[in-house]
């Protein structure tokens, strides 16, 4: 199972992004594998459809579970579709919000957060 978390940085000490979108990083957590890659956003440099890129980018790295702070409505529907869950964790570590999860720790995103506009 996978793991898709919006992240600040490259590594599990990083801070989670509460921005989905607009997020420097994603880290793929393998929990099966207790392994990581860190990839950059290809929504970060978008003009417009931000998390609409970013959605797409999460769902061809086949992750089971996305885990960050907010999601635009554009976003969240595409994701919801793809059948990948959402779960909201506040600005920690990279690290503690994937144990946060593991517990049942964090709140499942049934809803999406006020649509943005550009940057």
């Amino acid at each position: 199972m996978k793991i898709g978390l919006s992240s600040n940085g490259k590594d599990l000490d990083s801070t989670l992004d509460l921005r989905f979108g607009r997020c420097s990083y994603f880290i793929i957590y393998d929990i099966e594998k207790s392994d990581f890659e860190s990839i950059e956003n290809k929504g970060l440099t978008s003009e417009g459809g931000a998390g609409i890129a970013a959605s797409q980018q999460l769902i061809d790295e086949n992750v089971d579970v996305i885990i960050t702070g907010k999601l635009g409505p554009n976003a969240f529907n595409i994701i919801n579709k793809a059948d990948i869950k959402v779960f909201k964790s506040e600005a920690i570590s990279i690290k503690d919000a994937i144990e946060k999860y593991k517990k049942g720790e964090l709140l499942e995103l049934k809803e999406s957060g006020p649509a943005h506009h550009g940057m």
